[in-house]
This record gives C-alpha cells, sequence and structure tokens, in this order.
C-alpha cells in the first residue's frame, strides 16, 4: 500500500471520527429536550478496486423503532380521545350534583315530601307555597341541567373545528419537511434535524386521530388514518368543517370532510376510530344527547304524573275558567278512542252543584246526560247539557267557562274512569294541569293507525341518517302526499323505500299510539331530523313534536315546563280538594279542608308510569322516583367509567411513551462511552497521519 494510500484512509477515518463526535455531541446537548430522538451515524467500509480504502458515515438517522412508535401513536390517539370524552361527560355530571346532597335528584324526592306536608294542612298558605316553590325549583333547575348539557354539545363542536384547523396545520407542516427530508436523502445529505422535527408533529397529529406511519423509499413519511384515508406523503390532505353554532332542538351538526391529496373528498368519520376528534364526536353526537333525553324523558313524567294527580283534583273554590293543553290533533281526532265515565260539574262559590254532565265513553259512541253524541257533534251536546258553562274548542285546547263567580270541576268515575291512552278525560286534554308546557310532552297520544293526523300535502320532513362511526349515510326528503289523511297512510309514505325512508328502517305506531323507528342493518343506523315544514291543522304542531321522531325534539323538553301561571300567582288554586259527587246539593261538593288530593300529588311518584325508550334505556313501566333513582346511578356510573378508561388509557400511554423514549431517547453513559470510543478512533487516525509525515520526510531526506 502506498503512503498515499495510508494518508487518505487515515483521512477518512479522520474525517468519519469528527462526524461520530459531532452526532454524540449534538445527542448530549439535547439529553433535556422534550420529544428528541437520538441520532446514529452509521458507519460503513469505503473500497477502491476491490481494496479496503478507508471507512465513511454512510447515513445519519435517528434511532428510532417503528413497532415502539406505532404503539404510542396508537395509544396516544386512545388517550385522548378518553381524556375528551371523561372531561367533558365530567362536567355533564357535576351539573346534576350530589345525589345525596342537595342535587337535581334530591329535589324530585323533595317535591312529593312538601305536598304530602299540604295534605296535613291543605288550608295553609305557606305550605302551599313551599310545595310550588319546590316543584317550580325542580322544573328550573331541569331547564338549567338541558340547556347546560346543550352548552357542553356547543363546546365540543367548537373545540372540533378548532382541532380541524390544527390537523391541516400540522399535515401542512409534515409535508414541507417532507420536501427537506427527500432532498437531504438525494444528496446522502443529513436529515435528522428534519425528522426529528417532523416526528415532534406526528405525534401531535396522533392525538387528533388514530394514523399509520410508513417511511418512503425517497425520503420522510406517508400517513394514512388507522382506516387508510391519505393524509400525507404525496400532498398534505385538507379537512373541512363549519360548525354548526347555537344547537336547539334537533339541529343536526355538520360533516368533517377529508379531501385526500388525490383530490377524493370523503367523511373524515368513516376512516377515524380514536384520537381526540373521534373523542369530540362521541360526546358531543352519543353521550351528551343521552343524558339530555334520559334528563327530559324523567322531567316529562314528573309533569304527566303531577299532571295526572292534578287534574283529578280541584281548588276550593273550583277556578271559573279550565283551559287545556295543545294536544297536536282536532278535537274529533283526540275525543275518539276514550272509554269509561266522567263528570264535568259546575259548582258555586260555597263548592255545591248547580249543573252537571255525566259522560260515558264507549268506543266511538258516547252519552252526555244521556244524550247521544259523536266525536263531531261531543262538543255541541256536552255545551247544550252542561248549563251556566260553554265548552269551546280552538288551536288544539279545549276549554270549559263557567259564569261567574260559578267554577268548573271535574271528577272520573271511581269504579270504570275515563281513559285514553292511560289518562283519564280532563288529564288527556291537560284542563286542570299544574305544569304547562309550550310543547308537547308526550307521545303516547293514543293515536290509531286510521286516525287523521291533520297535515297538509306538499308539506315535508328532512331525515339525515348516520353510520355507527358518526358519518352521514344519506339525507332523506319524505313528502305528505296527496290523500294521504291517515296517520296510517302517513306512516306508509314515510316507510316508502323509494319516496321515504324505507331502505334504512321503517317506523311502526305502538297500541298507545306512540311511533317508533327500527333501522335496518347491525349496527342499525341512526335518525335524526335535519328540517321540517309541516303545520297541524288546527293545533299548530309538526309531526316531528307530535310524534317525538328524533332526539333533539325528545330532550327539548326538558326547558318547557313551569307551574301554571294562575297558581304560580295565586297559590290558592292550588287544586288539593277533591269533587265528591255522592253527596247531593245543598251539600257542598268541595271542602276548603279537603286534602285527598295533595295525597294524591304526593303518591304521584309512587305511581308506575309508561316511559318510552330514551338514551342507553329501554324504557318500560316503572315509578318516576325509581327511574329518577337510575339515572342518578347511570349518570355517576357512566362518569366513573370514563374516568376508569381515561386512566387505563392514559396509563397505556405513558407505558408506551416510556418505552419509546428508553429506546429513542439519550442515555448519558452510552453517548459518554461513544464519544471515548470515538475520541480514541480520532486519535488513532490522527498518529496514522503524523506516521505517514513521518515516512514522507525520511524519503524526502534520503533523497
Amino acid at each position: 500500500m502506498s503512503l498515499n494510500a495510508i494518508m487518505n484512509t487515515a483521512t477518512s477515518g479522520l474525517a468519519t471520527a469528527q462526524t461520530q463526535l459531532r452526532v454524540v455531541s449534538d445527542n448530549v446537548s439535547n439529553v433535556n429536550t422534550p420529544g428528541y430522538v437520538r441520532k446514529i451515524a452509521d458507519q460503513q467500509t469505503m473500497t477502491s478496486q476491490g481494496m479496503g480504502s478507508g471507512v465513511e458515515v454512510a447515513r445519519i438517522r435517528l434511532a428510532t423503532d417503528r413497532f415502539l412508535q406505532a404503539a404510542s401513536l396508537n395509544a396516544g390517539a386512545e388517550s385522548a380521545r378518553q381524556g375528551v370524552r371523561y372531561e367533558l361527560y365530567d362536567r355533564i355530571q357535576s351539573l346534576f350534583g350530589d345525589p345525596g346532597g342537595d342535587g337535581f335528584f334530591s329535589k324530585v324526592d323533595s317535591v312529593f315530601s312538601a305536598f304530602a306536608a299540604s295534605a296535613e294542612d291543605p288550608t295553609s298558605s305557606p305550605r302551599r307555597q313551599e310545595a310550588l316553590f319546590r316543584t317550580q325549583a325542580l322544573f328550573d333547575e331541569a331547564s338549567r341541567i338541558g340547556k347546560q348539557i346543550q352548552a357542553v354539545r356547543e363546546d365540543a363542536d367548537g373545540r372540533i373545528q378548532s382541532a380541524v384547523e390544527k390537523t391541516n396545520s400540522l399535515l401542512t407542516q409534515i409535508e414541507g419537511l417532507n420536501l427537506e427530508i427527500a432532498r437531504a436523502t438525494a444528496v446522502n445529505g443529513d436529515a435528522s434535524g428534519a425528522e426529528t422535527a417532523q416526528a415532534a408533529l406526528i405525534g401531535q397529529l396522533a392525538e387528533l386521530m388514530d394514523i399509520r406511519v410508513a417511511v418512503r423509499p425517497v425520503g420522510g413519511v406517508s400517513i394514512r388514518t388507522g382506516l387508510g384515508t391519505m393524509l400525507a406523503g404525496e400532498g398534505a390532505a385538507t379537512l373541512g368543517y363549519n360548525r354548526a353554532g347555537t344547537v336547539t332542538g334537533e339541529t343536526a351538526f355538520n360533516e368533517i370532510w377529508v379531501t385526500e391529496p388525490g383530490g377524493q373528498k370523503r367523511s373524515l368519520l368513516d376512516s377515524v376510530t380514536s384520537g381526540e376528534i373521534k373523542g369530540l364526536v362521541e360526546l358531543r353526537d352519543v353521550e351528551a344527547p343521552a343524558a339530555a333525553e334520559r334528563l327530559a324523558e324523567l322531567v316529562s313524567h314528573m309533569a304527566d304524573e303531577l299532571n295526572r294527580a292534578h287534574n283529578a283534583n280541584s281548588a276550593v273554590p273550583a277556578p271559573t275558567s279550565l283551559t287545556g293543553r295543545n294536544v297536536g290533533q282536532s278535537f274529533e281526532t283526540a275525543i275518539a278512542g276514550f272509554t269509561g265515565r266522567t263528570t264535568v260539574a259546575v259548582t258555586n262559590a260555597a263548592g255545591v252543584v248547580q249543573s252537571r254532565a255525566d259522560i260515558v265513553f264507549s268506543g266511538g259512541t258516547m252519552t252526555v246526560n244521556g244524550a247521544p253524541a259523536d266525536p263531531s257533534n261531543f262538543l255541541t251536546v256536552l255545551d247544550g247539557q252542561l248549563a251556566g258553562a260553554t265548552v269551546s274548542f280552538a288551536d288544539g285546547r279545549l276549554s270549559i267557562t263557567a259564569t261567574a263567580p260559578n267554577g268548573v270541576a271535574i271528577a272520573d268515575d271511581a269504579t270504570t274512569p275515563s281513559a285514553k291512552a292511560d289518562r283519564g278525560f280532563s288529564h288527556y286534554f291537560g284542563l286542570n294541569d299544574l305544569i304547562s308546557t309550550d310543547r308537547p310532552a308526550f307521545y303516547d297520544n293514543g293515536l290509531t293507525m286510521n286516525s287523521l293526523h291533520g297535515f297538509s300535502a306538499g308539506e315535508d320532513l328532512t331525515f339525515r341518517f348516520t353510520g355507527e362511526n358518526g358519518g352521514k349515510l344519506r339525507d332523506i326528503e319524505v313528502e305528505i302526499p296527496v290523500g294521504a289523511t291517515s296517520v296510517g297512510q302517513l306512516i306508509d309514505r314515510l316507510n316508502d323505500p323509494a319516496a321515504g325512508i324505507g331502505r334504512f328502517g321503517a317506523f311502526s305506531l305502538a297500541a298507545d299510539g306512540s311511533l317508533s323507528f327500527t333501522g335496518y342493518g347491525n349496527p342499525p343506523p341512526t335518525l335524526s331530523v335535519l328540517a321540517d315544514t309541516t303545520t297541524q291543522i288546527p293545533s299548530g304542531v309538526s309531526v316531528t313534536e307530535l310524534f317525538g321522531i328524533g332526539g333533539g325534539v325528545r330532550s327539548s323538553r326538558a326547558d318547557g315546563f313551569s307551574l301554571r301561571t294562575d297558581i304560580r300567582q295565586t297559590p290558592s288554586r292550588l287544586a288539593l280538594a277533591q269533587l265528591n259527587l255522592s253527596v247531593a246539593p245543598p251539600a257542598a261538593s268541595l271542602s276548603p279542608g279537603d286534602g285527598r288530593g295533595a295525597l294524591t300529588l304526593a303518591d304521584a311518584g309512587e305511581r308506575s308510569a309508561n316511559f318510552q325508550p330514551a338514551g342507553d334505556s329501554s324504557g318500560g313501566s316503572i315509578s318516576v322516583s325509581r327511574y329518577a333513582s337510575e339515572l342518578s346511578g347511570e349518570i355517576g356510573g357512566k362518569a366513573a367509567a370514563a374516568k376508569n378508561r381515561q386512566q387505563t388509557a392514559g396509563a397505556l400511554y405513558t407505558e408506551a411513551t416510556a418505552r419509546q423514549t428508553a429506546h429513542e431517547g439519550v442515555n448519558l453513559d452510552e453517548e459518554l462511552v461513544l464519544m471515548t470510543t470515538y475520541q480514541q478512533a480520532f486519535n488513532a487516525s490522527a498518529r496514522l497521519i503524523q506516521a505517514c509525515k513521518d515516512m514522507y520526510d525520511t524519503l524526502l531526506g534520503m533523497v
């Protein structure tokens, strides 16, 4: 070997040792830098014409482990998903307060206790006021909680938009670094700095959605979602989202779109299974609405059972006028289907009956004081038979008004009470409701397939179907056709595979008049209502409101209840007595000291009610108090489960990150050993160069 070859070999060793020392010093200086990945200078032998000619650094790479990186990214995505779900659901739980303290659920029991206290002294004004105060406080609290749950959904929606904007920024930066890395790789340069920065950005992206990362042959990485949608590597994908704004009723949130580098546009939710965005969507579209629906179902039945008891009672003296709630039907449809007996009485200020109308219902026929009637002339017959009072029906509301100073009281027969959809005559029409609402509150309204629905042809509803992951499957507009006047014909139109939603599921009408939707497939799609232009004549309610289609309209009921205005202003109008029809004038049928009605109100929480499916509950026959207790346990249990999932996912992420850091991070002991090794290599190369110099000097001296 010539001296020149020896000199070149020694010089290559010197340069290689210098490069390795620079890499080690860079590692040591970044020992405390978060996210820094240790660099490795790969050394290889140089050859010339089959002979060794020194050494060189083939490349400077990061000490990454793709398996550990993938495990850490997946764990980070799941940790972020469970973290936001717990954070926001914990906010929902806190709205209900302490179940064992002065929280919302304790207020349910306090209402019934207050009415029980009123039964001890029905004439006590303070006890009446206390009962009314607690009742109003309960419904005010329910309204507050319902609105705050919607506020949590709006917060989640805003955070989704922020996450989408952050994702777009990260993808742009990652793709920009791909170009830098590719250029450095092409000239065999050092791309480790860009790769380190890119790794940090990928870690941030993985917290927003689950991703898969693959190394490109030309340098850099390609990134896809967990289910394969291209995000980066062939250009940066673009996510698009516009938040819905204020969430009221059945407002449908907008779709999150991702446009791949090739231009193909698809739903992001169809391609991600984890990450912060997924957790926010799940909370916004599943968990929060379920809590709101359960709350609304509880509050609606709380109001309904109090109204059931109050309609069986009467104030003393009886009110001059009884005006019912909007039943969402024509009178002929609403009055059809009753069975049993009820009595409408006109009493004077002393509680003595002045006139009465005894009504007997028997399917499609009925009598008033023995006079035959049918749905078409019932109001006229009742008005004629009830001396001293007028009967009318307008805007979906039944009214019975006596001539002052007389009043109106209603009582069902003790042995065969009037009934339709498990509600008596006064209760069904809401003639003496204690709790009023500005919208339909229950959906088991007794309608049949032959009932007239009252909606006009040409009006339409727009439904949205979403899949298991929350992505939109289809928006379908259904128009009420000409000639479809019955509820059965309306349902047939809704279920039509071509003109309705029949490809995704079917509506069915239960015996109590409640309408339910059953989706096809496993899992079935979720139905929501985007728009509803229908208006029922004469009530003015929509199809969605009448039947409670979609979770939004059902959950919105919680903020619509309040004490009847006249009772709130004049507590003496609280009905705590009951009409006694077994006595004959001049004996009084209403007594100021009668507390039987108060006991009925106090026991309202223990009466079994027919709860509709809501949230995760399948409904069924259960008391209001029991339902409140179960909802309290469910809210607490879900919050605890969310916390456990968050802690488990966080612990897994911590462990995965620790293992990745142990492999990819800087170990000072190892780096110092390498530094010593490279220093010795540098010294050896330098000594070899010195030896060559000495030999050159000797040879030159000989010449």
